[in-house]
């Protein structure tokens, strides 16, 4: 198995959302970045031993930037799909407004601080073509929970090769409290934020999820 080493995929990953602009997004100069994301470096090396090299579908751990520091219409363009260039899109028929709604569910207990850890990330393409639902349960039974939308994007936006045709997914972390469920596919060769009915299975369409989540 090929090595892997935490604290330069931390580095890497920080990088990245600094050449993408996240600070000026965030208004925040480059410095004033890197020292709101430096305290999670310690969460993640303490876990360091136990970590897998990422795979296509599952990687140890990605730093996850909420809405409230970037927003969704500014983080979700910035996402492409390897070897692509066209920016990430939100499907249209998310109503004006309605987005910043579907929040995460309370039970995940996910963290309020502007960008924290999400360990343990698995693109679920196990659950393609399972009813959104059933798929739900399955991962509450591995003591393992959904992924938000903003996860979701943190995922693509660090591993673009998560996003596969025939093997995007569902965002089941993030709700409304109707019976749609975010999910992130490709359409025209760029990555969408769009959603699907929660009883409605896909063949194409997983359920993302993670082991926990730190700060």
């Amino acid at each position: 198995m090929a090595d892997f080493d935490a604290g330069t995929e931390f580095d890497r990953q920080v990088q990245t959302l600094v050449d993408l602009g996240y600070p000026g997004l965030a208004g925040m100069t480059d410095t004033a970045f890197r020292s709101l994301v430096s305290p999670l470096r310690g969460p993640v090396l303490a876990r360091a031993a136990t970590m897998q090299p990422p795979t296509e579908g599952r990687v140890p751990f990605l730093l996850v930037v909420s809405r409230a520091l970037v927003p969704l219409e500014e983080s979700v363009p910035l996402t492409t799909l390897v070897g692509k260039s066209s920016p990430g899109v939100i499907e249209r028929f998310y109503a004006p407004g309605e987005l910043e709604r579907f929040v995460a569910l309370k039970e995940l207990e996910v963290p309020e601080e502007d960008v924290y850890v999400a360990f343990d990330v698995d693109r679920g393409e196990g659950f393609c073509g399972v009813v959104p639902l059933d798929a739900l349960a399955a991962v509450a039974g591995r003591d393992r929970t959904p992924l938000t939308i903003e996860e979701g994007v943190a995922f693509i936006t660090q591993h673009p090769q998560a996003l596969a045709e025939n093997k995007c997914f569902s965002l089941g972390g993030s709700r409304l409290g109707d019976r749609r469920v975010p999910a992130l596919w490709i359409s025209k060769g760029a990555p969408k934020l769009g959603w699907c009915w929660e009883g409605n299975p896909h063949t194409w369409l997983g359920l993302a999820s993670a082991g926990d989540r730190g700060h």
